[in-house]
C-alpha cells in the first residue's frame, strides 16, 4: 500500500512539474522534497572534478557523483520504485567501480560493501565524495586516544592517508 502511495506521489509530482516553468517546478519539487536547489544553484553547478586532481581538503564548491551530476538516476536506482536500488546497496558500487581484491588486508567496510559508510553518493564538499573532513574522517570509527597512543602516530600531525591507503593494502594495517 504504502509502495503505491509512493508512486501516486511521483507520478503526481511528474505531472505537475511537466512543462512548468523553471521557478514553478522549483516550487511544486520543494512542497514533496527536501533540498531542491534554486534554480540558478541548479543552472551554476560546477562539474565534478577528479578525485586526483581534487583537493586533500575541504572543497570550495559541492562535489558531485559522475551519474548524480549527470541526473542518470537510473543508473543506481530503479525509477518506477521510488529510491529503490537497480542492486543490493552492498553490490552497488562495484557495477562501476573497480575494487582489485587480491590484496592481504582490505578495509572493513570496503570488503563488506559498505562503502557509503565513508563515501556520499550523490555529492560532497569534501574531496572523494567523503561524508566529512579528511582530517578527522577516520576518527569516526577509528578511536583517536587508541590511535594518538601509537608511537608512529607521534610527532607532526598528519592526516590517516599519508601513510594507510583508505581501500586496501598488502601490508598491515593498510600502510602504503
Amino acid at each position: 500500500m504504502r509502495a503505491n502511495s509512493a508512486v501516486a506521489c511521483c507520478c503526481v509530482v511528474a505531472a505537475l512539474t511537466a512543462g512548468c516553468s523553471v521557478a514553478t517546478r522549483h516550487k511544486v519539487l520543494t512542497v514533496f522534497f527536501d533540498g531542491v536547489p534554486e534554480p540558478k544553484q541548479a543552472a551554476a553547478a560546477a562539474a565534478p572534478v577528479p578525485a586526483a586532481s581534487a583537493p586533500a581538503s575541504r572543497a570550495a564548491v559541492a562535489l558531485e557523483h559522475g551519474p548524480y551530476a549527470a541526473k542518470l538516476c537510473g543508473a543506481c536506482h530503479r525509477s518506477a520504485a521510488g529510491n529503490a536500488l537497480v542492486v543490493p546497496k552492498d553490490q552497488l558500487c562495484l557495477t562501476c567501480h573497480e575494487f582489485r581484491r587480491a590484496t592481504k588486508h582490505v578495509h572493513a567496510p570496503l570488503a563488506s560493501g559498505d562503502c557509503l559508510m565513508c563515501h556520499d553518493p550523490h555529492s560532497s564538499k569534501y574531496a572523494y565524495l567523503l561524508v566529512s573532513e579528511p582530517e578527522v574522517f577516520c576518527l569516526h570509527c577509528h578511536d583517536a586516544q587508541a590511535v594518538s597512543k601509537n608511537p608512529a602516530h607521534s610527532g607532526e600531525p598528519r592526516t590517516c592517508t599519508a601513510c594507510h591507503d583508505a581501500h586496501m593494502s598488502d601490508n598491515e594495517y593498510l600502510l602504503k
